[in-house]
């Protein structure tokens, strides 16, 4: 076995361990065990296994108690952490039992039998630190590990599954239905699992694509069971993942509720032309040296790369976290915290930023004349701000409760809070006369606290005609865009 070890210099993380068990009184004390070779690696500057009983009935509670006073006696880098299910909940209620409890980094799924090898888990670790991972599947078929030859019809549904899901996702996994599934900790919990059972697969490999996580896959070996020897995954197992498949491809549910309001942008994002016509607008004003705060999950930087300088920032920990991915290969990219309300945390260009971009932002402070003078205070001084707002007052509905809102902006308002702050008009443009209509149906009339999944899907679909018409439309624009300039001091 190879010791995998790091200088003190090296970058380390930490790893919790989700172990689900279920009536495996026989295995437990030995798998468990096998999880003492992630002591061997200094990367890892701390170490827990959560181990959950889902409710056992053959003994497997009297085992775990006695390997819990072995570990005690023995001493060990790892913290071993003991829990039950007083009802038995299955697989993925197990599972989220234990991702409560995680403190780590890093949190990775083991089964509770011996058909995979933990020495795997080391080379899964290295991939987080070298490539900036979000997730981490160990495959048993992308080859290069020792893989029992077992079950050819359990493979050709494993094949199937995952080529379903690969459909939905637009992922080229080999092994969607894996065990070993790592997920950076903090996008694991921010995921809503629902799955119970053996769906648990399916559906954290849907949610992460559609989260656009950074998914890794590396070759792991495996040491299948047969059925006699206690294997519990079934054909009924198969069928209920396909229909898995077809209710998370369908659904949108990928951010559990949080302050930010992550859930209803998510649902925003599904609409990627409509991001491309926003990019659209915004591209023309546009210089080499871009600050853009707000950015989400990367949507709109996408599109305006690359440039010289682009720092895109955000205060949401979980946008924070994705953007960090934007930066594999883009070497002018930073991504920072800003918050527009804290002149302090404004990451600072030498020269100022010669655009500061600032969509659906500034209505959801309170001071929004503070926060456009702190944007003002990082421009050069020939540099332009692009402050996107929502328009009309009169449209303030539910939506813009859950969203958090302070207001709407009329043109008069705009400006003259603009003026305030220190700036010069440029040019005032409206966006997205249609989208008024729905806003008004969705948060005026209907008092809903999200759009419809249907009604984004129809909107990406319209976008084209939709940008075609909406200058000759009739109806006032769903949101204002102002072109900023700093105002010049009078000489006297």
């Amino acid at each position: 076995m190879t010791d995998i070890s790091v200088s003190e210099s090296a970058p380390r993380t930490s790893i919790s361990v989700l172990v689900p068990v279920y009536n495996e009184r026989y295995l437990v004390a030995e798998s468990l065990r096998r999880l003492e070779v992630l002591s061997t690696m200094d990367a890892l500057a701390r170490i827990e296994v959560i181990v959950v009983d889902d409710c056992s009935t053959d003994g497997t509670a009297d085992v775990l108690r006695s390997f819990q006073e072995e570990r005690a006696a023995a001493g060990s880098r790892i913290a071993w952490r003991f829990l039950r299910h007083e009802r038995n909940g299955g697989k993925g209620m197990a599972v989220r039992t234990a991702l409560a409890a995680a403190t780590c980094d890093i949190s990775v799924i083991h089964d509770a039998d011996l058909e995979y090898h933990p020495e795997d888990l080391l080379r899964i670790v290295r991939v987080f630190l070298d490539e900036g991972a979000d997730a981490v599947f160990g495959s048993r078929f992308a080859g290069g590990g020792v893989r029992r030859v077992l079950l050819y019809r359990h493979q050709l549904g494993n094949k199937l599954l995952t080529s379903l899901c690969n459909l939905v996702t637009n992922l080229n996994l080999t092994d969607m239905e894996t065990c070993y599934k790592a997920i950076r900790t903090d996008l694991f919990k921010s995921i809503p699992i629902t799955s119970n059972d053996f769906r648990l697969e399916p559906e954290l490999t849907i949610k992460l694509g559609k989260r656009q996580a950074r998914l890794f896959e590396i070759p792991i070996s495996y040491s299948g069971r047969t059925y006699q020897e206690g294997k519990k995954i079934g054909w009924r197992d198969g069928f209920r993942a396909l229909w898995a498949i077809l209710t998370f491809a369908l659904s949108d549910d990928v951010y559990k509720a949080d302050a930010f309001g992550s859930q209803i942008l998510a649902r925003l994002s599904r609409a990627p032309r409509f991001n491309s016509w926003m990019a659209d607008v915004v591209r023309p004003y546009c210089g080499d040296r871009v600050l853009e705060i707000g950015g989400g999950v990367g949507n709109l930087a996408l599109q305006l790369v690359p440039r010289s300088t682009y720092v895109v920032t955000d205060v949401n920990p979980l946008y924070l976290a994705a953007l960090r991915s934007l930066r594999q290969g883009r070497p002018y990219v930073s991504v920072d915290r800003c918050d527009v309300t804290d002149a302090g945390s404004f990451p600072r260009a030498p020269d100022g930023y010669e655009t500061v971009i600032c969509l659906n932002v500034i209505e959801h402070v309170e001071a929004d004349v503070d926060a456009l003078r702190n944007i003002r205070s990082v421009l050069a001084p020939d540099g332009r701000a692009v402050i996107l707002v929502p328009q009309g007052q009169w449209n303030f509905g539910t939506l813009d409760v859950v969203l958090g809102h302070q207001r709407r902006y009329s043109r008069a308002s705009l400006a003259a809070t603009a003026r305030e702050a220190g700036f010069d008009v440029q040019h005032l443009l409206d966006f997205n006369r249609v989208g008024t209509l729905a806003w008004f149906l969705n948060g005026r009339l209907l008092r809903r606290t999200t759009f419809g999944l249907v009604q984004i899907k129809a909107l990406n679909v319209l976008v084209p005609m939709l940008r075609l018409v909406d200058r000759v439309l009739p109806i006032p624009p769903l949101s204002l865009v102002a072109i900023l300039t700093p105002r010049r001091p009078e000489r006297s």
